[in-house]
């Protein structure tokens, strides 16, 4: 399955994302690679409930 990710730089440092076919799916890293692996769980998670 694919899904759009929209990446963003968060104020405060670091990065949020958010999957906006999927509501409510949103997560943050302080690191990029922190980031992804976040807003695959976020996503997994989301979709098992």
């Amino acid at each position: 399955m694919k899904l759009k990710m929209i990446i963003r730089k968060a104020e405060e440092g670091g990065f949020w994302a958010e999957i906006p076919s999927i509501p409510g799916c949103v997560t943050q890293g302080e690191t990029f690679e922190e980031l992804l692996k976040n807003i695959y769980e976020a996503a997994e998670g989301c979709l098992s409930t």
